[in-house]
């Protein structure tokens, strides 16, 4: 029977490249053997010097060196070692063991330590923990550069530092089935994550259900969550599934989740603990096999403190919290999202224009987007539809800014010093929104409508000028 022999690190035939250092050929030669025997290509040096020269002449995956040896000890080596190549991983050998050399060893980059009387089991398993390490790291690197290069993923557009995050985060979470919280202002994306954490998982052939969970009236999130039995209730005129039933074996995506009435907070609980739920007028717990990922656009902690969001359930639908950033933390992606809108909106028959005036791009560059993704698109969509050339005019626009009546200023006096108009304005518009706030006995929304502007905007405003 003819024996092949495994490749190192496991990546198609590539052989991991090994440099082994230490002023003792003994222990030199029986590392390489043990080494080569499991697949790795091994090369030696006598010493710190020896090894620092090998490593600016080739790319080692992994560098194992003993600790004390003369001229150039194992932390000098390590030092220039992440001078000249700082993706190689290094594990430090000595017979000198001590918490202190540990210590250091550690905080100048070392991936491992072991002391000389370790066994082959224990050798074996750090090199194949720190090149396994190494490994996922370059595969998170080559992800990443693909990203960068394509501009967009899964439907996102955008390859701005906080955005290369959100990508990354999505990769990592998409081969579990561990509980996920995105968090994030109103038009950020939310569901879009969603989907794509989804569709890159072991369930992307199960089904994806999203729920609203402040778009439902009270009285009939529970039956759309659970579902009912016939008779249970007038109306019910057949069994009807809910939806964590119809999402078995798949995903369910929970929007708004700070919105959640706190009895369901407590029936929801049940279901992520237990796996297990009653329909409306049943007897039977039902079983499902459901991953939940929520989001919200609200500081739940905050609720949390205030009683209104049960502190339990806020822990297990936040195991990994996943935060979008803003638009207005991404600017860079802005080019990229208006000639993505341009030419969605042109070839969906809304007009001719091909791009956007420089002037026009540097108005939006400028405009904080409280609406953030989903307002640059609706003005995008406007301004393609309205556009009589095949190019956006500042004109065109349509940049929503709020119009506020400023009355008679006949007594103003300027001084010597003269007047902060922005910090005039500041506290002309701090004193509007307490007073829409006033007289709408502190309902965000209907004073939003008091000052005929979006919700959104209505937020971005307070945290803004920070109106409490």
């Amino acid at each position: 029977m003819l024996h092949i022999p495994s490749c190192g690190m496991k990546r198609g035939c590539y052989m991991a490249k090994i440099l082994v250092v230490d002023d003792d050929q003994g222990i030199r030669d029986f590392i390489e053997i043990l080494l080569s025997r499991e697949g790795y290509a091994v090369i030696t040096a006598s010493g710190g010097k020896e090894a620092a020269a090998l490593c600016k002449k080739k790319k080692f995956d992994l560098v194992i060196t003993d600790l004390k040896m003369p001229k150039m000890d194992g932390i000098d080596l390590l030092r220039e070692i992440k001078e000249i190549s700082p993706e190689t991983l290094v594990i430090l050998i000595t017979g000198y063991a001590s918490g202190e050399t540990a210590v250091e060893a550690m905080k100048e980059g070392a991936y491992d330590y072991l002391e000389k009387n370790f066994t082959v089991d224990e050798l074996k398993t750090a090199v194949r923990d720190a090149l396994s390490k190494k490994g996922v790291k370059e595969e998170d690197a080559r992800f990443l550069k693909g990203v960068e290069d394509a501009d967009s993923f899964e439907g996102m557009i955008g390859k701005s530092k906080g955005m290369l995050h959100v990508y990354s985060m999505i990769k990592k979470v998409s081969g579990s089935s561990t509980n996920v919280l995105i968090l994030g202002e109103s038009g950020t994306g939310k569901e879009l994550v969603a989907r794509a954490i989804h569709r890159n998982s072991s369930r992307k052939d199960r089904p994806f259900v999203v729920i609203n969970c402040g778009g439902v009236p009270e009285n009939l999130l529970e039956s759309e969550f659970f579902g009912y039995m016939k008779g249970s209730f007038s109306g019910a005129y057949a069994d009807k599934p809910g939806l964590f039933e119809l999402a078995n074996k798949g995903t369910i995506f929970l929007d708004e989740i700070g919105e959640l009435y706190p009895y369901l907070q407590v029936k929801l609980l049940r279901v992520v603990q237990e796996k297990t739920f009653r329909r409306i007028g049943g007897a039977d717990d039902i079983k499902v096999d459901v991953r939940i990922i929520s989001a919200t656009n609200q500081k739940l902690e905050e609720k949390v403190k205030t009683g209104d969001f049960r502190e339990d359930l806020f822990y297990r639908l936040n195991v990994i919290p996943l935060r979008l950033p803003p638009l207005r933390e991404r600017k860079p992606d802005i080019p990229l999202l208006v000639h993505h809108f341009i030419q969605k909106y042109s070839m969906n028959g809304g007009g001719d224009v091909k791009k956007i005036s420089p002037y026009a791009l540097e108005l939006l560059m400028k405009y904080p987007f409280p609406g953030n993704v989903r307002e640059l698109e609706n003005i995008i969509e406007r301004s393609v539809t309205l556009e009589t050339g095949n190019i956006i005019l500042p004109d065109n626009l349509f940049i929503s800014e709020p119009e506020v009546d400023t009355g008679s200023h006949d007594d103003i006096e300027f001084d010597e010093n003269g007047i902060d108009l922005n910090e005039e304005l500041k506290k002309f518009e701090r004193r509007l929104i307490g007073k829409a706030l006033e007289k709408a006995k502190n309902s965000k929304t209907r004073a939003a409508k008091y000052l005929k502007v979006s919700y959104d905007s209505f937020l971005y405003r307070l945290e803004k000028l920070d109106v409490q």
